[in-house]
């Protein structure tokens, strides 16, 4: 029986036992659920970066926005404020549509 040990989506216990295979699954704490959040965005972004399609790569993109919404959600917000926030951040700094690579700043 592999071992994942791994956060997964809500229905996945049930596309599993649709298969007809036995598994095991635990309901995290509060600390520890955020910590696996934390842990499941770096490996979405890898999944990410490591994309060799647009269409892998904006299914990962909705796999990271999903764990935006739970993130925000555990952090007492929901998606609206942190695009709110992004939003207040992209009007007084601007965004990354210009591409912009900042090489060096010279001292005083």
């Amino acid at each position: 029986m592999p071992t994942y040990n791994k956060l997964v989506r809500d229905k996945i216990p049930e596309v599993i036992a649709n298969t007809g295979k036995s598994f095991n699954t635990t309901l995290l704490e509060n600390n520890e659920y955020i910590k696996e959040l934390k842990k499941k965005c770096y490996e979405e972004l890898d999944e990410y970066a490591s994309a060799e399609s647009d269409e892998h790569a904006i299914e990962e993109l909705a796999d990271l926005l999903e764990l935006m919404h739970a993130l925000a959600k555990v952090n007492g917000a929901d998606i609206s404020e942190v695009e709110r926030v992004r939003q207040e951040k992209a009007e007084k700094r601007g965004g990354f549509e210009k591409r912009i690579f900042l090489v060096d700043v010279e001292d005083e």
